[in-house]
């Protein structure tokens, strides 16, 4: 019989309840055996929804689970390292949210330590398996608007919390928890596809502030590179902007016209002298399940690294230099 890829996960939160989790059991090759998240009431609780078999409040019982041989960490990035070392030294395959660490030092250790192992870990920068993003990548190898010259990318959000209460739950905003702000959590889904489609940046430089002053974070970003082939990046991230200037768009400008998508929607707009092509995707229900597939496969020996330590750690060093300066 063909090896079945056994999954646990541990910090079995938001995020995995539809954007993951139901994905590991629709699959080929992969089932989901086991969850953990510290509050044993709200593990419980998830197995019994989720029909799965075991759960535990405990993150190294469920590492030494002799029934799992991959584990799925969705926990606060403050833990990445950690856990993703601790399945490492226990033979288990890993595949880890996003930022990756806290920082680029600690990803230098996880990489070290999965290269020593000879592990394997993968990086859910699920949008590189998206059909959306892939049609992108297409365009621009086609020269859809012609030799691209300059990336636009503007992300602006009010802030949606009332009070300080609000924010000091919210582990996103928390440095120590988190590595920085709200662009630490969104900002590596949009810089990681603008590596995956054009490659490495170079020559990265940026800015931050916290203009509001509503949490330890920087709530303001701008940042800018060179892309190969001569390609200029300008970003800008802002998360107390006013509700009216709310704005999620890329823009990649070429000889000819440009293309234009948000990160976070579904319909990407070309416009050249021909006129404008408005095309519409619909994400999967489980929008992680074409990257989980790509999972499977890497783990069973049968495809590539989907997205490993080392590329994931390219967009954490651009963001790490766009806030520390």
């Amino acid at each position: 019989m063909e090896k079945t890829i056994t999954w646990g996960i541990i910090g079995c939160g938001n995020v995995t309840e539809m954007k993951s989790g139901p994905a590991f059991n629709k699959v080929p090759g992969s089932r989901l055996h086991a969850v953990m998240r510290r509050d044993a009431a709200l593990a419980e609780d998830y197995a019994k929804r989720h029909q799965v078999p075991v759960w535990y409040n405990d993150a190294a019982a469920l590492i030494n689970d002799p029934e799992i041989n991959a584990v799925y960490i969705a926990t606060p990035p403050k833990f990445h390292e950690e856990y993703t070392l601790a399945a490492l030294e226990n033979g288990k395959m890993v595949y880890v949210e996003k930022p990756v660490s806290l920082n680029v030092a600690s990803v230098g250790r996880m990489a070290e330590a999965c290269n020593r192992l000879g592990g394997k870990v993968v990086v859910a920068h699920y949008r590189r398996a998206l059909p959306m993003f892939n049609e992108i990548a297409e365009m621009v190898r086609s020269n859809r608007v012609g030799r691209i010259k300059l990336i636009k990318l503007a992300m602006f959000k009010p802030d949606d919390h009332v009070n300080a209460a609000q924010h000091a739950s919210n582990w996103r905003v928390q440095p120590e928890f988190a590595g920085g702000g709200y662009f630490y959590d969104l900002a590596p889904h949009q810089l990681d596809i603008i590596q995956y489609i054009f490659g490495m940046p170079m020559l990265s430089a940026g800015l931050s502030a916290n203009q509001a002053g509503l949490y330890p974070a920087e709530d303001a970003v701008v940042c800018q590179f060179q892309l190969p082939g001569d390609i200029q990046f300008q970003g800008s991230w802002n998360f107390s902007m006013p509700a009216i200037l709310r704005e999620d768009s890329c823009q990649l400008i070429g000889e000819n016209g440009y293309i234009q998508f948000p990160f976070f929607g579904n319909e990407v707009r070309v416009v050249t002298d021909a006129g404008a092509d408005l095309l519409s995707f619909q994400h999967p229900q489980h929008i992680q399940q074409p990257m989980i597939t790509r999972v499977v496969d890497y783990f069973l020996g049968k495809a590539d690294n989907p997205c490993s330590l080392e590329e994931a750690m390219v967009s954490l060093q651009v963001m790490e230099q766009a806030v520390n300066g």
